[in-house]
């Protein structure tokens, strides 16, 4: 897991500015064996499904900032570290007795965490970053590069979506509509846009001086902004084809109900 998002407090202040120092992870003590970090990472996507997190700076920072430029790997199941399980919009579903249609994805679904770090201890073989404040910058740079362009996963859930879109049009007798066949044809457009820039990304990509390639910045924050507009637009149009079926739709544990259910 990359854990770099910082709760960041007042976010016109940087880390050593901040009334409370916990606000962004910092090492707090070393040994003769490692270091000690405390702080916390928001929003941390699939971290408790994983076996390392690597801990990064978040921001740029200054010479005053030196105690938070680190970047260490510590065990996920490692002491002092807390897990504090978010929420989703659809969360209470699990609790309403349904699996195979209200919850989607029902074993493997996705989740984040807040992670709050107490004196965490770092072995100094797996920090990578101690003090070199004037890398942050480039490291948070480098990372949503790759990160962003990896946001091209979600026109796999578009391709879902447009495909149970014209399922209900069959369903609903109306697959020759022409308003209809505009909406599916206006979703494949915006959700291929978002694969387009993804590809791009890699496409443009250039080989630096240790041999990694690193895809193209530009294209990468094309693909992350395509897709924080147009999967919205997508399910928009899938529930203008839908009708009100879709968004008001009795619960799975209703279907399943004896009395409720043949109705």
């Amino acid at each position: 897991g990359g854990a770099m998002t910082d709760p960041k407090g007042d976010r016109s202040k940087g880390p050593s500015e901040q009334d409370d120092p916990d606000l962004f992870t910092r090492i707090v003590d070393s040994d003769e064996k490692g270091v000690y970090v405390s702080g916390a990472k928001a929003h941390q996507t699939g971290c408790i499904n994983s076996h390392w997190i690597i801990l990064m700076p978040t921001i740029r920072l200054t010479q005053n900032d030196k105690e938070y430029a680190i970047v260490g790997a510590i065990p996920a199941d490692v002491k002092g570290l807390t897990y504090i399980y978010g929420r989703q919009s659809c969360d209470t579903r699990v609790m309403e007795g349904g699996g195979d249609i209200d919850l989607g994805n029902a074993k493997f679904g996705g989740q984040e965490a807040m992670m709050i770090l107490d004196r965490v201890f770092i072995p100094w073989d797996k920090l990578f970053m101690d003090g070199e404040f004037e890398f942050a910058s480039m490291l948070v740079e480098r990372f949503t590069c790759y990160h962003r362009r990896s946001y091209v996963c979600k026109t796999g859930l578009g391709d879902v979506l447009i495909g149970a879109a014209a399922t209900i049009a069959d369903y609903n007798g109306v697959p020759n509509v022409s308003h209809i066949k505009d909406k599916i044809i206006e979703m494949t457009h915006l959700n291929e846009t978002i694969f387009a820039a993804g590809i791009a990304s890699s496409h443009q990509g250039h080989k630096m001086k240790s041999g990694v390639y690193l895809n193209d910045d530009m294209l990468a924050q094309v693909c992350k902004h395509n897709v924080t507009r147009f999967p919205y637009e997508i399910s928009r149009l899938a529930q203008d084809i839908a009708g009100g079926l879709m968004v008001t739709l009795p619960s799975e544990k209703d279907f399943r109900h004896p009395e409720a259910g043949p109705m």
